[in-house]
Parts: structure tokens; C-alpha cells; sequence
């Protein structure tokens, strides 16, 4: 046998599914149901009628504040820490340990005795606090 002899077989169309009329089929949308149809809008959470995942998950209560706590500072612990006349601020009462974030706001409450002149800068000090610091000599800037 020589090339000239062999019989060329010819090959059949392909069909080209998925475009609708007669030739077509299902266009990879599978046979029936809602998401075979034109316009099918299914959302994804939903399980056909039983509970969802999101359902059986636990509920976390509450909610938690963009604004974080002031952190509190007791007068005991600036009379302790601080020497007559110096000053009181968020910077040094992060280098002396007392507060452990530059961030949160320092509140300064009356709880103790101060005899001490202190210079206090950037802090909120209650009512209490700012009248027994005055009283002491010191100054709230």
C-alpha cells in the first residue's frame, strides 16, 4: 500500500453546544431548577431551606468602642515616683512604668496625698485631684 492508496476519512462536525435552538443543550447550567433559568438570582448563604452555617454560628453580644480607656493614675503614685517640681505627662509616666500605653488617655484621680509642686501637662485630672495638686502647689497646664 502507498500513500496515494490510503481512503481519508472525513471527520464530523463538532457540535457546538450551549447556544440556544435546536443544536444546542444545557449551556453548563445543567438540566432543571432555579439556577438553570434565565435571570436566576440565588443567594449564596442559602441552603435550600435548612439553616445555614452563618445560623448555627454562635452570636458574639456587645460591641467594643473605637475609643480606648483611660488609663487611671492614683496621686499614691506620682508622689511616690516624681520629685518636687517636676513634670507630670504621658511621656514620663511611660518612662517611670506607671502607664503602659502612649496612646490610651491618662486620667489622674485623688486617691492619697500629694505634698509635692508638680507641673501636670496632658493629662485629664478629676475635680478631687486638681484641687489637692493646687492645694500642694503645683499647676495643671
Amino acid at each position: 500500500m502507498q500513500i496515494h492508496q490510503l481512503k481519508i476519512k472525513t471527520q464530523k462536525k463538532k457540535r457546538r453546544i450551549g447556544r440556544g435552538g435546536k443544536k444546542g443543550t444545557y449551556s453548563g447550567r445543567g438540566m432543571k431548577g432555579q439556577k438553570s433559568r434565565s435571570g436566576a438570582n440565588v443567594n449564596p448563604i442559602f441552603e435550600g431551606g435548612r439553616s445555614t452555617l452563618i445560623e448555627h454560628l454562635p452570636k458574639v453580644r456587645g460591641f467594643k468602642s473605637h475609643h480606648p480607656k483611660n488609663q487611671v493614675v492614683d496621686l499614691t503614685k506620682i508622689e511616690k515616683h516624681f520629685a518636687d517640681g517636676d513634670l507630670v505627662n504621658p511621656q514620663s509616666l511611660l518612662a517611670k512604668k506607671i502607664i503602659d500605653n502612649i496612646k490610651a488617655p491618662v486620667k489622674i484621680l485623688s486617691d492619697g496625698k500629694i505634698g509635692k509642686k508638680l507641673t501636670i501637662e496632658k493629662c485629664l485630672v478629676s475635680k478631687a485631684a486638681k484641687e489637692k495638686i493646687e492645694k500642694a502647689g503645683g499647676e495643671i497646664m
